[in-house]
């Protein structure tokens, strides 16, 4: 890489820290400029996600205040985005590079759709429950273990806007709060982005230099994403989300029938 190009992927890295930290999607920034420095598309995905696996920790630890009371509900949905992850990370090195692209920007419209109507289906389901007299299942039951374990498959594959589909499918079948939600959130994808760089380590290819550039970037961005998302009002957290993933959308398509 020229001086230039190391001074790109780490600018990249630290604006993906930091969207990553408060929605996700930082991939949409890191992989089109790793592609630019001449890196393989497979490769670019591998260093990629070695890479951000510092800077969704440093989220993840920015947003320790709103995980207090939280550590079943972790301990159960992360085992759940583990699995998932290795899983995606396998599914890189056998799939041919396209095998996602054409559902992805299908899966994201639908999550943002998700969040935009958020409120209304989780008052909606809650006075369903008080119909019904059952109390809310604290990890949201079976529905978002099979939707977190999908949407961590496609994370540990790729990882683009795999934070919002996270908190579409926890904000819609959780009965709390979105700073907490978005907390949660944070520590699913540092465990996915951590299994799928374990297992690159081993058995892919990737560039050491992409790598340290986007490691030291994202973890400020980390920090930098975590002040300020937990100053964000739920309704401005919630549209940050919608803008960020409706661009997700836009470049995905491009990428795919540009």
């Amino acid at each position: 890489m020229t001086i230039w190009e190391m001074l790109a992927v780490f600018a990249a890295g630290i604006s993906a820290g930091t969207i990553n930290t408060i929605v996700g999607s930082g991939t949409l920034i890191t992989f089109p400029v790793l592609l630019l420095t001449g890196l393989p598309p497979v490769t670019a995905t591998v260093s990629n996600a070695l890479g951000l696996v510092p800077g969704s920790i440093s989220g993840a630890i920015g947003y320790r205040a709103e995980l207090k009371g939280q550590r079943r509900r972790v301990i159960r949905l992360g085992t759940v985005a583990a699995i998932g992850g290795i899983t995606g990370a396998a599914l890189l090195l056998t799939l041919p590079p396209t095998a996602f692209e054409t559902i992805v920007p299908v899966l994201v419209a639908l999550a943002l759709v998700l969040v935009i109507l958020q409120p209304r289906l989780a008052k909606a389901v809650q006075r369903r429950r008080e119909a019904k007299g059952t109390p809310a299942h604290p990890d949201g039951g079976p529905v978002l273990i099979g939707g977190l374990l999908l949407s961590s498959v496609y994370g540990g594959y790729f990882t683009a806007a795999q934070g919002v589909l996270y908190v579409s499918l926890m904000g819609t079948l959780l009965d709390d709060t979105m700073q907490r939600i978005n907390a949660v959130k944070n520590v699913l994808a540092a465990v996915v982005n951590t299994i799928a760089a374990l297992f690159f380590l081993f058995v892919a290819e990737f560039d050491w230099t992409a790598v340290l550039l986007i490691a030291v970037g994202s973890t400020i961005g980390g920090q930098l994403g975590a002040k300020i998302g937990r100053r964000l009002p739920p309704a401005v957290l919630r549209w940050t989300i919608v803008a960020v993933g409706t661009a997700a959308i836009v470049q995905l398509l491009l990428r795919r029938y540009g």
